[in-house]
């Protein structure tokens, strides 16, 4: 499900993921909580995609305040994101990873990959 409110995208994700999507002065944030793994592969990618094709955006800030569990697919989904970014010339940043998420990303050496805030 998709839904506009208020300048905000909000998408349920999988059995357990919300994410809100909103824009100011080209940054992109997507709020992301629940559980981050594969059932949410679709609908993480249906958040970000329209911003890598907006041109008013530069940098897309994923938040992961409101994550409480991350699996390796969503490792990957992140990898992808950093990827695609950066071939429509858009930087990436994770931000307020909880620490057991943050736990995960340092250990996949995400620090060096991502700008982490």
């Amino acid at each position: 499900m998709t839904t506009w409110a208020a300048g905000f995208l909000f998408m349920e994700m999988g059995a357990n993921m919300q994410a809100n999507v909103s824009t100011n002065n080209g940054e992109a944030r997507i709020k992301l909580a629940g559980r981050f793994d594969f059932n949410s592969h679709r609908e993480f990618r249906a958040a970000y995609e329209p911003l890598l094709d907006n041109a008013d955006v530069r940098t897309v800030v994923i938040d992961l305040g409101g994550v409480d569990y991350l699996d390796s697919s969503a490792l990957g989904m992140l990898l992808m994101v950093r990827d695609k970014a950066g071939s429509a010339n858009k930087a990436v940043t994770l931000a307020n990873a909880q620490p057991g998420v943050k736990q995960v990303l340092d250990i996949a050496n995400f620090g060096k990959l991502f700008k982490m805030v």
